[in-house]
């Protein structure tokens, strides 16, 4: 698209062809009942992706309609083109797609070493190693704390094991969600800077639920906005910030303050 952002009739546009994962019209919820209506995303290789909107939204009930853990009532989740909608969050991470949710992200009890051991649980035991060298690669951190409980992690260091035991599978796709909860702001621009941009370079689809709609623009290429359950702008962050719809209701632009300004 082009010149300001697209405000959809429906859910944004289907997700064409090319794209890694994508909803197509997805409408889920709880107890049969939908709380996202009709919504359609898509992530190409290579590209980070925010979903970005007010508390209650709908954002993380649309991530987890996406791995199977909320069931999607209506619509397709497509995964390189093949419909894999309903699939268990098992079946999504054997399929190559790795899910850090927002809270239980890593197991508390044990150390970062057996965080990533249970991060490759579905590989071979020889491949192990190996991929935990990787992971140490990418968070060279981690890899001065193998012996350290995960409960004794900082926030920063905390969300790193978790990334870095989603990373031990290589998935072709990762869905992040809040990657910068409780994190001090310094923290949480370094994380979506150095961590979650870098996956991207991996070849990976990234799409990441933010509630620092600033700082998540900064690393995006393109950033849906739910509001009520649904998608009301798609666009890339040149195109949002000169929208005054986005700008005015979710940039701090007039009286309209909602809690996704948490950008200091």
């Amino acid at each position: 698209m082009s010149g300001e952002a697209a405000a959809p009739d429906s859910g944004v546009a289907a997700a064409p062809r090319g794209a890694a994962l994508a909803a197509d019209a997805v409408s889920a919820g709880y107890g049969g009942r939908a709380v996202v209506h009709a919504v359609s995303v898509h992530v190409d290789p290579g590209e980070v992706v925010s979903v970005v909107g007010p508390n209650g939204s709908g954002k993380s009930t649309l991530l987890k309609a996406l791995v199977g853990v909320v069931t999607a009532l209506s619509g397709r989740v497509l995964l390189d083109g093949r419909d894999v909608t309903n699939w268990s969050p098992e079946v999504a991470a054997r399929s190559g797609v790795g899910y850090v949710p927002q809270v239980d992200d890593v197991f508390a009890p044990l150390t970062v070493r057996e965080n990533l051991e249970m991060g490759g649980y579905l590989l071979p035991t020889r491949v192990v190693p190996g991929r935990m060298a990787r992971v140490l690669e990418v968070f060279p951190r981690l890899g001065q704390m193998l012996g350290r409980r995960a409960s004794r992690l900082s926030g920063g260091e905390r969300k790193m094991l978790a990334i870095g035991r989603v990373l031990m599978l290589e998935p072709r796709a990762f869905i992040l969600d809040e990657p910068t909860a409780n994190l001090a702001p310094a923290l949480a621009r370094a994380m979506l800077d150095e961590h979650v941009r870098q996956l991207s370079r991996t070849g990976a689809s990234v799409l990441v639920v933010e509630q620092r709609a600033r700082a998540v623009l900064a690393v995006s290429d393109r950033t849906y906005v739910m509001t009520g359950g649904r998608c009301q702008l798609e666009g890339t962050p040149a195109e949002l910030i000169s929208s005054p719809e986005f700008v005015e209701t979710f940039l701090g632009g007039g009286r309209a303050r909602p809690a996704l300004v948490g950008d200091e």
